[in-house]
């Protein structure tokens, strides 16, 4: 079953969406994280995805920080977290404030022997591999530096590290709500066998199905169709078949 996971993206302490990862592109949906983290919870999450814009983009981000551990005290499911995670100190940080997994994506690119050094110290089930795409290469610093690796490459390199599970975003498609580009995500899993989550463009309950019906894609996150009304979490639950869990 496809696991549908709501973002929680974090712009100075607010609840907050780009369009294709561009700072200037945001809507800010709502004041008070904790009140939608809630929300998707009572709505059948199994996880969130948490997202730290300012972190991502090298500005303070005490306010995001601070917003992610009262999540994780108070809303009982787990937290996957990316956005600036760039030395061990950070990691460490974050899973003592009570973040289940973290998402790294500039130091995969940049420094992999630090990838693979968290893996070996917290385990391959907390470390997951962000890969953004943009244009066919993967992009850092918050999408805002284009590289020259390929999705696949990187991924295989992660593979070598002992990284299980990556996150796959198609930047181009992030926050446009113009579909999720399935054929990519399901030929990065086929290829690598590695557990794939999409990211990037869900705009209905087809997109949801067509990922399920792939066969190799664990989950999808889903984050503007969910706060612009275009389905519910519910909804997106029983589109691929999954029981929902009465809080």
């Amino acid at each position: 079953m496809l696991e549908v996971i709501p973002a929680i993206d974090l712009r100075q302490g607010k609840c907050a969406r780009l369009r294709q990862g561009d700072k200037d592109r945001v809507t800010i949906y709502a004041d008070d994280p904790l009140a939608v983290a809630q929300q998707w919870r009572d709505e059948g999450a199994r996880w969130l995805h948490v997202v730290n814009l300012d972190g991502a983009f090298d500005e303070r981000d005490t306010e995001n920080l601070q917003a992610t551990a009262r999540m994780a005290r108070s809303v009982g499911i787990p937290i996957q977290f990316g956005g600036g995670i760039r030395s061990r100190a950070a990691a460490e940080r974050l899973f003592d404030l009570g973040v289940r997994r973290i998402i790294l994506g500039t130091v995969a690119v940049e420094r992999p022997a630090l990838v693979a050094e968290l893996v070996a110290r917290f385990g391959a089930e907390a470390i997951v591999v962000g890969i953004d795409a943009k244009q066919g290469k993967v992009a850092t610093h918050g999408w805002q530096a284009a590289g020259d690796c390929a999705p696949l490459e990187l991924a295989q390199r992660m593979q070598a590290e002992g990284v299980t599970r990556i996150v796959y975003t198609d930047i181009a498609r992030d926050g446009m709500l113009i579909g999720v580009n399935v054929a990519a995500t399901a030929e990065l899993a086929q290829a690598t066998r590695l557990r794939v989550i999409a990211s990037g463009g869900v705009a209905d309950l087809p997109d949801l199905q067509a990922l399920a019906a792939t066969g190799v894609i664990e989950g999808c996150i889903v984050g503007k169709a969910l706060y612009e009304g275009r389905f519910t979490l519910r909804a997106a639950w029983q589109a691929v078949g999954g029981a929902i869990l009465e809080k």
